[in-house]
């Protein structure tokens, strides 16, 4: 069973860092693409940032971009998404969620549908 646990939520105030955590167990690590999405209360879930395993391939959105870098361990079992220089617009439950086997063709990594796996998300607040 594909199992996607994040930690690391928390109260920061503006200009912060936090750092998230991904645990990833249930499936083999051979060929998967992770992805971490945020919902703000009222607003649809958006992707923020994703990883490929097969290459280290990163993506974000523009809106984190020189803000948010999201990593893995050697393992490959933990993904990581350090978000320094927080602003209140980064609040927002934050969600990891997994593509096994994802395509080659690296479209639409940062969409909803992209992802089979979905964990339960982890409260990140800022604070002006």
């Amino acid at each position: 069973e594909v199992q996607l646990v994040e930690s690391g939520g928390g109260l920061v105030q503006a200009g912060g860092s936090l750092r998230l955590s991904c645990a990833a167990s249930g499936f083999t690590f051979d060929g998967y693409a992770i992805g971490w999405f945020r919902q703000a209360p009222g607003k649809e879930r958006e992707g923020v940032s994703c990883i490929y395993n097969s290459d280290g391939s990163t993506y974000y959105a523009d809106s984190v971009k020189g803000r948010f870098t999201i990593s893995s361990d050697n393992a490959k079992t933990t993904v990581y998404l350090q978000m320094n220089s927080l602003k209140p617009e980064d609040t927002a439950v934050y969600y990891c969620a997994a593509r096994i086997f994802p395509p080659t063709a690296r479209v639409g990594v940062l969409g909803r549908n992209f992802y089979d796996y979905w964990g339960q998300g982890t409260q990140v607040t800022v604070s002006s």
